[in-house]
């Protein structure tokens, strides 16, 4: 297949690999937990301090336990994903502590609007699955948050969610309500990983407590864990691209090595939204083409050690959802979904580099996904799709708007957008001459009316109720 995009030889992703090796050796990562610390040295590696050094041997062994392909479990399991290889999923937006409104204000956050994007995803065409912070909500204690993100999941929502790697406790007991929901602990075993948790490293070169002690409590539940890098390059990291590729190669790999001594063959994406220090406002971009060079670079080298990859989608700078958003996006996400990303963070809704959850962004982007998913879908090629019998029979200067083919694939062989503008001027003006995000108001209310609750069995629910409740009193 020809691109244009840089494709990596193996020698230059050997040169990035090398790279990441000698800092691993010489400088090491630092893990600021005591757990994670005392694994490594069981394991014989060579600490000083909180410094933790690898050899490569140490980092292949890991890789080698580590699978190439794997199947998130859902509640119904007919929404089961995998993620690997050739299978992508698309996953809303993380972490954003306002909501972007329509005419370019932001609010705080509230349980509100993290359970109305619950209800976007469960009602969603084109999210595979549900997030676990897709906003943070300002109207809970930040110490329980999570249980109650974690119950809304569950319960809001049937497809497989993302899990709770706020803490080393905060994610013992994301683990103990999935365990619940499936029916204890030898369930959760059985049904393999129901999450997938977010496990960013501290650039340069470090893992906090918080992230070091979730890492180890998922692993061992075999849960799996996206090992991820945020390197601002230029502030955090090199200004170098190639710089960053090699120190996020070393900090990912150090996380995935953690993960296979607590449990070799647990599940785990190799991961980064790595991008560029804007010089101007010494602030992180990700609607610059820095961010795009590195997706396609991280999906390579995710490749390179056989493992599924993370990268962000709908990624944009700009605070509305307008030219500057739809641009950003659009060029973030088509090179994650080309460029063969299996886990696409962040695929709806962000604005302002992850500043806020735009409620209409989230609709334009999810449209957008649908578009792509569209667009990587092959071209049947066969003499049944050509049919030269009925070219022939149209003839020269006839038309096929009347053949029975038409008819027959008229609804399935095109991708058929009931959002986007396909109108003429005078019919988008007999409308209303609404901007795409002014209808997205629209669309967002009738898709909020029309939410339906998926079942679940109740007892199930009062026990994950009880749950949270208990854990609440402490």
């Amino acid at each position: 297949m020809y691109d244009r995009m840089q494709t990596l030889s193996p020698d230059e992703m050997s040169r990035i690999h090398d790279a990441s090796m000698d800092l691993l050796r010489k400088v090491g990562i630092a893990f600021n937990e005591d757990e994670a610390l005392a694994i490594f040295k069981r394991h014989g590696f060579k600490v000083e301090g909180k410094t933790v050094f690898f050899t490569e041997e140490q980092v292949r062994q890991a890789l080698r336990t580590a699978p190439a392909r794997f199947t998130v479990a859902a509640r119904n399991p007919a929404r089961s994903v995998a993620i690997g290889e050739d299978d992508f999923v698309f996953v809303p937006g993380y972490g954003a502590p306002f909501i972007a409104t329509v005419d370019g204000r932001q609010r705080e956050a509230t349980m509100e609007d993290y359970d109305n994007f619950c209800k976007l995803v469960q009602s969603s065409r084109h999210m595979h699955m549900n997030g676990f912070m897709m906003v943070e909500p300002s109207d809970v204690p930040p110490e329980t948050a999570h249980l109650d993100m974690m119950f809304s999941n569950i319960v809001l929502c049937d497809k497989p969610f993302m899990g709770s790697p706020v803490s080393k406790q905060g994610a013992r007991e994301g683990v103990e309500m999935c365990a619940i929901l499936w029916g204890g602990a030898e369930g959760l075993a059985k049904a393999g990983p129901v999450t997938v948790s977010l496990i960013n490293s501290l650039s340069p070169l470090q893992y906090s407590e918080e992230m070091a002690g979730s890492l180890i409590e998922l692993a061992r539940a075999n849960q799996a864990c996206v090992l991820a890098s945020l390197i601002m390059a230029g502030s955090s990291g090199p200004v170098t691209l190639a710089g960053v590729l090699a120190l996020q190669n070393a900090e990912i790999l150090a996380g995935v090595t953690l993960a296979q001594l607590v449990n070799p063959g647990a599940p785990v994406v190799y991961g980064s939204t790595s991008s560029a220090m804007d010089m101007k406002t010494g602030g992180l971009s990700i609607g610059c083409p820095e961010l795009s060079l590195v997706v396609s670079a991280t999906a390579q080298m995710a490749r390179f050690y056989k493992l599924p990859s993370r990268s962000g989608g709908g990624l944009t700078d700009a605070h509305v959802t307008d030219a500057q958003a739809a641009a950003e996006s659009t060029l973030a996400l088509s090179t994650a979904v080309r460029n063969g990303v299996n886990f696409i963070l962040h695929a709806a809704g962000i604005l302002g580099s992850y500043i806020a959850m735009s409620y209409e962004k989230f609709l334009v982007d999810e449209e957008l996904c649908g578009v792509l998913r569209k667009l990587i879908t092959p071209i049947a090629v066969t003499p049944e799709s050509i049919d030269t019998e009925m070219i022939a029979r149209v003839g020269i200067g006839g038309q096929y708007l009347t053949q029975p083919k038409t008819f027959k694939l008229c609804r399935t062989e095109f991708y058929l957008s009931d959002f986007m503008n396909r109108q003429n001027h005078a019919g988008w003006k007999a409308a209303g001459a609404k901007r795409l995000d002014q209808g997205g108001t629209d669309r967002l209310n009738q898709r909020l009316a029309g939410f339906s609750k998926p079942d679940i069995d109740p007892g199930i629910e009062a026990d994950l109720a009880a749950y949270v409740g208990r854990r609440k009193k402490g």
